[in-house]
Parts: C-alpha cells; structure tokens; sequence
C-alpha cells in the first residue's frame, strides 16, 4: 500500500513542512506532538506533566480522526529536555493505557521546539 497522508482536523496544525499523520502498509505515523491547543494554536500549561496531558489528548484525538484508539498504538518515543521530569510525565502517559501499553523509547534531548519540555511521537497500526 502506497503512503497516505489523512486529513485530521481534530489535531494541532503543522508548524512546518510536514504532516501530522501519514500511513503506509497498515501502519499510522503520527508526528511528535508538543502541548498546542488544538483549537487555538496556542501553547498550553508551561508544566512538564501539563504539557503531557495536553499532548496525550492530542495524539487521542488525531487517533480517533483515523478510527484508530490509544489501544492501536503499538509504539511511542517520548523526548524529554530533562530526565528528571521521566517520572511525572510516565504518570500521566501510562493513564491513557487501560490494557498492556505499547512499546516506547525515552530520549533526553537539548531543546525541544518553542521551549516544550516534553514531545511524543507515535506509530499505530491498523
């Protein structure tokens, strides 16, 4: 199956030149997302565990656009400025999983666009 680029209109808009969502063979790559309100474009709760709530109802919501649900995510890699915040933000991610969680990475970085602290991206499968 040729790559597909889907509509989502639930998620935040690109700030780039790329595409929030794109699948390829059964499979959904979502690229990382940062806490941006959807509906306004604007940054949310400058908080590490904030950030993370807000960047969970994202990928949920871009998620529920494919008929797909955090259960379909089979993957996840979660970039952090600082690994100190590993703890509040691995609360607030392991809430969204109501059976086994999906395979994930954890990487410290040095910055992270606009100042986030905390950016996930994510492949599904269909």
């Amino acid at each position: 199956m040729p790559k597909s680029v889907p509509t989502i209109t639930s998620g935040p808009a690109p700030v780039g030149p790329y595409s929030i969502a794109a699948e390829a063979n059964g499979f959904v790559f979502l690229s990382g997302q940062v806490a941006f309100d959807p509906a306004t474009g604007d940054r949310v709760d400058e908080t590490v565990d904030g950030e993370a709530e807000q960047i969970m109802k994202n990928v949920g919501a871009i998620l529920g656009d494919l008929g797909l649900g955090y259960e379909d995510i089979v993957k996840t890699t979660i970039f952090l400025t600082d690994m100190g915040d590993f703890a509040a933000v691995n609360d607030v991610y392991g809430k969204s999983f109501a059976g086994d969680p999906p395979a994930r990475s954890t990487i410290q970085v040095a910055a992270l666009p606009v100042g986030f602290r905390v950016e996930i991206e994510v492949i599904a499968a269909r």
